[in-house]
């Protein structure tokens, strides 16, 4: 008798995770059978916890912050993506070897081209506020979808810096506080900071002088209207909010542990905007 299939998502902390209840979602409306949990992991003890995820009775996991520049450590076999990010999100086991792969470039591309189709073709510059490992993949997709210039504005500049030398000529470091003079030349402006989300400080930048048709997207997803997408939406500018992104970056992983590609639909999405609301009460 075939083991049913076993995953998870590990993090510290990691039961706020919306993970569980997306891939349980999936495994009902395509009639799989599987089960997928949750593993709060230390720092100090994430890469054996890798080591030994067969023997745990999973097939892969998830990885959350902070263990991402770790799981990237503890693989046998790397992805290009992966290997470009140095960061792992999604495991899964081959033949007893472990293989990592970074879907958050695909998670955060898949969601602006489902929510504003055409972005690439209309991007030429974009703003990445932040500098950390969303910024990372996320600058990563905007230069393989060719947006010709990005700039990072990260309150360390040192951050910005490395990050920019990493990706080479088309990424540039700015000033954080030049951020209105660069508002106004930028195709689309990405926040990848935790500025704005619940229990954080708000994201205190203005969009004066923004272009009509600029999009502006936030990793954020709690809440789903940050202030920085309520005053974009009230300017007019197409939004998108975090959510996708979480969405479509879960995808690839669910395939590779019950072999099937599940689809982001409305009813998820709707699943998770609920359960958002109903926290947050």
């Amino acid at each position: 008798m075939t083991a049913v299939p076993s995953a998870c998502i590990v993090g510290w902390p990691a039961k706020h995770s919306r993970s569980p209840l997306i891939h349980g979602h999936w495994l009902r409306t395509l009639g799989l059978e599987g089960s997928y949990g949750c593993e709060e992991v230390r720092p100090e003890d994430v890469v054996g916890f890798l080591q030994t995820l067969q023997a745990r009775g999973y097939v892969g996991c998830n990885v959350t912050v902070p263990h991402k520049e770790a799981a990237f450590g503890a693989m046998d076999v790397l992805t290009d993506r992966a290997r470009a990010l140095e960061a792992v999100n999604t495991v899964w086991i081959e033949n007893g070897v472990l293989h990592g792969d970074n879907t958050d470039i695909l998670g955060f591309v898949a969601s602006l081209d489902a929510e504003t189709p055409g972005w690439a073709s209309r991007t030429a510059h974009a703003l990445v506020l932040g500098a950390g490992g969303a910024a990372r993949a996320i600058v990563a997709g905007l230069l393989d979808r060719g947006v010709e210039l990005v700039t990072i504005l990260n309150r360390t500049r040192d951050r910005s810096e490395q990050l920019a030398e990493f990706f080479g000529k088309r990424v540039q470091a700015s000033r954080w506080d030049a951020v209105s003079q660069l508002v106004p030349s930028a195709d689309m402006v990405v926040n990848t900071t935790s500025l704005g989300m619940s229990g954080q400080p708000e994201l205190d930048i203005s969009l004066e002088g923004l272009k009509p048709g600029a999009v502006v997207t936030d990793a954020v997803y709690i809440p789903l209207e940050t202030r920085l997408l309520a005053e974009a939406r009230r300017r007019g500018n197409p939004v998108v909010d975090g959510l996708g992104m979480l969405l479509h970056q879960a995808a690839p992983g669910f395939e590779h542990w019950f072999g099937k590609r599940p689809e982001v639909t409305p009813a998820l999405r709707q699943l998770i905007v609920d359960d958002l609301a109903r926290s947050a009460r």
